[in-house]
C-alpha cells in the first residue's frame, strides 16, 4: 500500500505501520492496516471476531464510518489531512454509524481503552509511518544535531 506520512512527503509501501501520537509522545498502535482502496474501506473490520490490543485499521480517505456487521466497540480518531486528531469517539458500539466529519481526511479505527490509555486529545497529531521510518526518526533524534552531519556551534 502506498501512502504519504505527515510531514514527510516520501512515499511509503508497507503492510504494517505505527501510530505515535507526537504530542503526548506514546504509541496508540503497533499494527495498524490501510484501508485505501474502494473494496477495502467497505470490507473494514468486516468478519474479525475482535480486535487485539495493537490492531488497528486506518481508513483513507474517509470522513466518517460504520460498525454494522462488526461484533465488537472500538474507539474512532478522526485526522484532518495533517494527522491532526479533530474529533474522537471512546467505546463506539457495534452496529452504528458515526458523524460525519467535513474535515476529516482520514479515521482510525483502534481496540477501545486506546484514546483514554494514550491520553489522546483533539489537537493532538499524529505521526504515521512503517517500522522503519519510525526508526529511522528515532535515530536521528538520538544523534542530535552535532551527530546528525551538521556543524556544531561554537
Amino acid at each position: 500500500m502506498r501512502f504519504r506520512s505527515r510531514g514527510r512527503g516520501k512515499p511509503v509501501n508497507a503492510e504494517r505501520l505505527y501510530v505515535f501520537n507526537e504530542t503526548r509522545q506514546c504509541f496508540l498502535s503497533l499494527n495498524v492496516s490501510v484501508a485505501g482502496t474502494h473494496f477495502s474501506r467497505l470490507r473494514g473490520l468486516l468478519g474479525r471476531m475482535k480486535m487485539s490490543r495493537d490492531d488497528g485499521l486506518w481508513v483513507m480517505p474517509s470522513r466518517s464510518i460504520h460498525t454494522i456487521g462488526i461484533r465488537f466497540p472500538i474507539d474512532v480518531v478522526y485526522l484532518d489531512a495533517r494527522n491532526r486528531v479533530i474529533h474522537l469517539i471512546e467505546h463506539f458500539r457495534p452496529f452504528r454509524i458515526a458523524p460525519i466529519r467535513m474535515h476529516a481526511k482520514s479515521v482510525l479505527e483502534l481496540p477501545t481503552r486506546t484514546i483514554s490509555a494514550s491520553g489522546t486529545r483533539i489537537g493532538d497529531f499524529l505521526l504515521i509511518c512503517a517500522p522503519e521510518e519510525m526508526e529511522n526518526l528515532w535515530n536521528r533524534r538520538d544523534r542530535g544535531p552535532a551527530q546528525g552531519g551538521r556543524a556544531a556551534a561554537g
